[in-house]
């Protein structure tokens, strides 16, 4: 009996980037473009400044004070920051197409948040304040997160690449909460943010060779529940503030929104598998 190698199957992710940028466009069109979605998000921006924030003395908006990565003006500094790791970590693995795929993961997605930050309209609906009506979608700190940790998804090697996951998680679900906290950005933003990091995550993956894409791993039974129990935790933290308990609910359940499509998105990846069957002869 000898084992012959059957043809190879490939498992492609759960979503492609085409549904997601639909996604980034129904959120645009919902929330900024319809008198309803302007209404409601600039309702949940209401109240007096950042200060009441719980996160504010860590998010770079208090004088002097420091900023948790990627929040004020640790934005690019975080980003280079974090490219430099996935380089060494490419050289390290010898991994040059993920290498490759994950650095375009994180620059483009940031970059493309600039563009579309510019490009995409937000038009005065309901008459609001001049400080409301000007455009934020998508959140730049939000995209630099969310595009470092997928990046680090595909360079990480299978047996870490989970807790990889479950810290990215955590790391966009307190980015996305504390920008929303402080007012610097609405949850269409961070939402959008999300979704475009998605994209550019399950392009990447796609255009890998088959042989180099990240394979599906075993995960410890414990892990999932802990990879959602703390970015909940986490935006729930980062998203509080002290003036409005509805305020940091829709906070935190925009952000955990962000850490779960994170999670799907790098639960499902491409990976080309050869199954062993037995022969007789």
């Amino acid at each position: 009996m000898t084992a012959e190698p059957s043809l190879s199957r490939t498992i492609r992710p759960r979503v492609s980037a085409p549904p997601y940028l639909l996604g980034l466009l129904a959120v645009y069109l919902i929330a900024v473009c319809t008198p309803f979605g302007q209404r409601a998000e600039n309702a949940v921006l209401k109240g007096s400044s950042a200060r009441p924030a719980l996160i504010y003395d860590w998010s770079g908006a208090a004088y002097k004070s420091s900023a948790l990565p990627p929040l004020g003006d640790t934005a690019l500094p975080t980003l280079v920051a974090g490219v430099a790791v996935i380089v060494a970590v490419t050289l390290l693995r010898r991994c040059w197409w993920q290498g490759c795929a994950a650095i375009g993961v994180a620059v483009v997605t940031f970059g493309g948040t600039e563009v579309l930050k510019q490009i995409l309209p937000r038009p005065d609906l309901i008459h609001a304040p001049v400080w409301f009506t000007e455009g934020s979608l998508p959140s730049g700190h939000v995209a630099i997160a969310a595009g470092l940790a997928l990046g680090a998804i595909l360079v990480a090697s299978p047996r870490i690449r989970p807790h990889v996951t479950a810290v990215g998680m955590l790391w966009l679900a307190v980015s996305a909460a504390a920008v929303q906290a402080i007012h610097h950005h609405r949850p269409s933003d961070v939402l959008g943010a999300t979704l475009l990091a998605c994209a550019c995550y399950s392009l990447a993956e796609r255009l890998l060779p088959p042989a180099t894409a990240p394979g599906i791993t075993q995960r410890p039974r414990a892990l999932p529940a802990i990879a959602l129990v703390l970015p909940a935790a986490g935006a729930l933290v980062a998203g509080a503030r002290s003036d409005s308990a509805t305020q940091s609910l829709v906070y935190a359940a925009a952000a955990f929104l962000c850490a779960v499509l994170l999670w799907y998105t790098a639960g499902g990846p491409a990976h080309t598998a050869r199954r062993i069957r037995p022969t007789l002869g």
